[in-house]
């Protein structure tokens, strides 16, 4: 997967693809609520043949309460099919630290539970001279668990986050993510932590081989994080824009965080995805959109409201034009309203 356009499929995602890694937050829901089209998205991906394997970057809960959630929104899931970030981080930690070696772990139950179940050690404090210091996203994080972090990796701990996510989606709108409390430890310290979360592809990795996966779909609603893991990581990534990301984002991204696919949501699973064709006059067609650049601008082209195929072709357009060394002016990028799979609002007449 290193040419950096949108991809084609002329059957559903979910007969070319026998595996989503499907993301948590902004994807299957928004907080504690659910989105729209996620379970009919996800149970439809399931009839079809597909298997699905929740990962996250959230290293706060365990996989026995995601997949809970997860039910209790109509998304049937067992613990074994979550794989979170906690996980990951504890993988990480064993590629360098022998089993029984003290990790000062600060996060959530999540993050303790998958250490300890690596065979590791788990301390409270720097006092105790930890091997290791395991950071991950919880809610009830405060400055006496920072400040044994910063004490411990002053003194020469391995430092390693479950992620680096500045922010996540909740129900009231975006929060501080993991990233940003472990910008606190960095600043005190200057030492930066090495990642075992999106967009490293760790997890994808890790999840593929559990599942003995024949080819791999990863969605997410982030470009920084899920989508630009599937570019690391040589996976198709399909883009949902019910979460951080949006449409704007996609035509502006650079290439290693572009997606190959994108839907306005889960029930982008479920159907073919068309890929724009190059045109005359420098327009890129997609349906009955259509895209171009022309002395650094965008210019967008069809009925409106219009399906996501007008993100679609003016992505290609962008892309295009960009990797050709041509300039694009972002100001003429709008922000296109996809509200709803097969529903877009923007553009300008032709």
């Amino acid at each position: 997967m290193t040419d950096a356009r949108l991809l084609g499929s002329d059957i559903p995602l979910a007969e070319r693809y026998d595996l989503a890694l499907v993301d948590l937050d902004g994807v299957a829901y928004r907080g504690h609520e659910p989105i729209d089209g996620a379970a009919a998205g996800l149970t439809g991906a399931r009839a079809a043949g597909m298997r699905l394997v929740f990962v996250t970057n959230n290293a706060s809960r365990e996989p026995e309460s995601v997949a809970d959630q997860l039910t209790s929104l109509d998304i049937p899931t067992q613990p074994a099919d979550v794989l979170t970030a906690a996980q990951a981080a504890a993988a990480l930690l064993g590629t360098r630290l022998q089993p029984g070696a003290k990790v000062l772990v600060v996060g959530g139950a999540g993050l303790v539970t998958a250490v300890r179940a690596a065979g590791f050690t788990v301390v409270t404090s720097a006092d105790e001279q930890p091997d290791a210091v395991a950071q991950g996203f919880s809610p009830d994080l405060g400055w006496a668990q920072l400040a044994e972090a910063a004490y411990a990796v002053a003194g020469g701990a391995w430092f390693v986050a479950s992620n680096l996510d500045q922010s996540l989606p909740t129900a009231r709108g975006f929060a501080p993510g993991n990233g940003a409390l472990v910008g606190t430890v960095v600043a005190a310290t200057g030492v930066v932590p090495d990642s075992a979360g999106k967009p490293a592809s760790t997890m994808y990795e890790i999840a593929v081989e559990r599942a003995g996966a024949r080819e791999a779909l990863v969605v997410g609603d982030r470009l920084d994080t899920d989508l630009a893991g599937a570019r690391t990581g040589g996976f198709a990534g399909l883009h949902v824009l019910t979460g951080v990301s949006t449409a704007r984002d996609d035509v502006l991204a650079a290439p290693g965080l572009r997606p190959h696919y994108i839907a306005a949501d889960l029930g982008g699973l479920l159907v073919p995805h068309p890929a724009p064709e190059a045109g005359a006059e420098g327009w890129w067609t997609c349906g009955s959109a259509a895209a171009r650049v022309s002395a650094g601008r965008l210019e967008l082209a069809g009925p409106g409201p219009t399906s996501v195929d007008l993100v679609r072709a003016a992505c290609a357009a962008a892309w295009a034009s960009v990797d050709a060394g041509e300039e694009l002016d972002p100001a003429s990028v709008p922000d296109l309203v996809v509200t709803g799979e097969g529903d877009a609002v923007g553009g300008t007449g032709r």
